[in-house]
């Protein structure tokens, strides 16, 4: 018997086009050509994980009384470890009992936070552009998303007053990214107040994505959103191991704010997840307790491949937004060119991977994104191409 075609749910006809696969082709075609391709396109941390991390996370996957399933909220040492985490950035008196909740990494914690909160009737505001889940999780609720263009004009923030009444009256939730990927813009502390102040009075709950919270340069310190008095009122913070402490596979982060909003989300994960394998928790203490903040020699490699990258880029005359946060670079394209033609001429031109903005929505459209998330001894040697040395 030959079997009917098999039938997927309608979501799944929701989602964009991913390209990321259409990159992965791209690079793939021209490796088979001959080109030994430096790709830029990928924001994974090419460092390993500080040692004293590992080490951690080996000494407690040798006790017996960690392999057991660990809790559902998560463990009460890295609640407690990330409350302090708040406490020295000003942010005084999160409970980690009730206001703090481990996640497998923040990408589970936004994909599942819109089936706590949306029905079908329900509005979702969506930053474009905007790291994609925003949107999937978005459609995977049954929610509408409507999109806050985040235009260079305005650094990228997004004009709330903009937002019609009647998309007000039934919008539940609003995602916010800064700093942004992939923009890589920063918003400061009378935006956040802005902010507060328009969920407060729209009855929206926000969710800040705050993965790029410190990985910043030159000195300067993107604000949380929790330094806003309101804002634990109003929302939730999720803040990631991942970038910080160059962690990205081990999945471990966290969301901390409303306590009734915790709550549901943390109703949800039980329902779907069984939580952090507690030593990879145990090592997130060490990271967060020990190291603190971002590892320090990833850092200082990142700055050397920025300073690098920005000099090279002066010197061919291609436009770009600075700002110092995050570590990617988005830049303009040629005028008449479309992200995705531009990004196929620099792989062709120079065997170069970057993402086109597009990726991220219809307002990247004119952008690609670099990463310096690549050893620099190559980011040099894509510098030589660049430049034709």
């Amino acid at each position: 018997m030959i079997m009917k075609p098999i039938r997927f749910s309608q979501r799944l006809d929701l989602l964009p086009p991913y390209l990321f696969n259409e990159l992965d082709r791209m690079k793939v075609e021209a490796v088979r050509q001959g080109v030994e391709v430096i790709d830029f396109g990928i924001g994974d941390p090419d460092r390993p994980t500080p040692g004293f991390i590992v080490e951690e996370l080996c000494r407690q996957a040798a006790l017996g009384q960690n392999h057991r399933y660990p809790s559902y909220k998560g463990m009460a040492s890295f609640r407690q470890a990330v409350a302090e985490y708040y406490s020295r950035r000003g942010v005084t008196g999160v409970d980690p009992d009730t206001e703090v909740l481990t996640l497998i990494g923040s990408k589970e914690g936004i994909a599942h936070l819109p089936l706590a909160l949306i029905d079908p009737s329900d509005v979702v505001l969506v930053p474009d552009p905007g790291y994609p889940v925003y949107l999937s999780s978005t459609l995977f609720a049954g929610g509408t998303p409507y999109f806050l263009p985040l235009e260079e004009q305005n650094d990228f923030l997004p004009d709330l007053e903009a937002i019609p009444e009647q998309v007000r009256r039934k919008a539940k939730l609003l995602f916010l990214n800064y700093p942004n990927n992939p923009t890589t813009a920063c918003a400061n502390r009378d935006f956040f107040e802005q902010v507060c102040a328009f969920a407060e009075e729209n009855r929206v709950i926000v969710c800040h994505d705050a993965s790029y919270l410190d990985i910043t340069f030159n000195g300067y310190k993107a604000p949380s959103l929790l330094e806003c008095e309101r804002a634990r009122q109003v929302g939730l913070e999720i803040i990631s191991l991942s970038k910080n402490y160059n962690m990205t596979g081990w999945r471990v982060a966290a969301a901390v704010g409303n306590r009734d909003v915790i709550a549901a989300l943390l109703k949800i994960k039980m329902n779907i997840d069984s939580g952090v394998f507690d030593p990879i928790q145990k090592a997130g203490v060490a990271a967060m307790v020990r190291g603190g903040r971002p590892d320090p020699d990833t850092m200082a490699a990142y700055a050397e491949r920025r300073i690098m990258l920005l000099d090279c880029l002066d010197q061919l005359g291609w436009s770009y937004y600075r700002t110092d946060a995050t570590f990617y670079i988005w830049v303009r394209t040629p005028a008449g060119q479309t992200s995705l033609d531009f990004t196929k001429q620099v792989l062709q031109q120079y065997g170069l991977l970057v993402t086109p903005g597009v990726g991220f929505g219809k307002k990247a459209e004119g952008y690609i994104r670099f990463s310096l998330t690549l050893p620099t001894d190559r980011v040099a040697e894509a510098v030589k191409r660049l430049l034709g040395r």
